[in-house]
């Protein structure tokens, strides 16, 4: 139906120009401004070269078109992402924080790092998991006693001992609370061996043992006090990140 419109509408603005041809003596012959060529069928046919353009230039100003509503779309959300207190907010370390923090622009981890009698303590801090007000409603219908839902941050964190064994545990961290999922224990000689015995779940340890490994971590520097700044620190980085991906775009678009 689009296609029929716009032949129509090519063909009303050719009519004034072919009536100009004949006025001006060529008559019925035509061939001199619509050239015949012939197909394997015998007829003969040429689509006029004005119709062409008009495709062309359509083509052309709908590509420009949507192009421009991308970018006044990406600039929309730079100016919103510039205008927040988060991207370019300066942590200030918490007094007594035990951790080198290796942050790498672009990457979605920040690793942290410390030697803790003779051992090598490393955390690998992923992006948070937020939740927002609307999120953090209990269901009543659904379980009476449903915790509400928190943010948290996962944290990958192991401990190695230069033998080469290492214990590597999988956390989450909540507002003053650390959860750990499970525990592991690691061998350099036996990493690629993947019918290794990886432990019983966590949560089925007995319950003075689990309290015991809380312990231990929290003796290395994995406690609510360090968790909490981190909580605060990735948020920013989520930001920041955010904002140089859309910056990239933008480049991408105007190249």
């Amino acid at each position: 139906m689009a296609f029929s419109a716009i032949i129509r509408k090519s063909a009303s603005n050719l009519a004034p120009v072919v009536s100009r041809i004949i006025r001006r003596g060529h008559g019925n012959n035509l061939s001199a401004f619509f050239p015949p060529v012939s197909n394997h069928t015998g007829y003969s046919h040429r689509v006029p070269s004005v119709v062409l353009q008009y495709y062309s230039t359509a083509s052309d100003a709908k590509k420009q078109s949507s192009t421009e509503l991308l970018l006044r779309v990406i600039d929309s959300e730079i100016k919103v992402a510039q205008e927040t207190d988060d991207h370019d907010r300066a942590e200030e370390l918490p007094k007594e924080f035990p951790f080198k923090i290796d942050d790498n622009a672009g990457q979605q981890t920040v690793i942290l790092t410390r030697e803790y009698e003779g051992e090598l303590v490393k955390v690998d801090v992923l992006m948070p998991d937020l939740v927002t007000g609307e999120e953090n409603e209990i269901d009543d219908e659904i379980d009476d006693i449903q915790k509400p839902a928190r943010s948290s941050i996962p944290l990958v964190v192991t401990v190695s001992k230069r033998s080469g064994i290492s214990l590597e545990f999988h956390c989450v961290a909540y507002p003053d609370e650390i959860a750990i999922d499970s525990l592991s224990v690691n061998n350099l000689e036996s990493q690629e061996d993947q019918t290794a015995y990886a432990g019983p779940n966590f949560h089925d340890l007995d319950e003075k043992l689990r309290k015991a490994f809380h312990k231990y971590l929290e003796i290395r520097g994995i406690k609510p006090s360090t968790t909490n700044f981190l909580h605060e620190y990735m948020i920013n980085k989520d930001s920041r990140e955010f904002l140089g991906w859309l910056k990239n775009l933008k480049k991408f678009i105007e190249a």
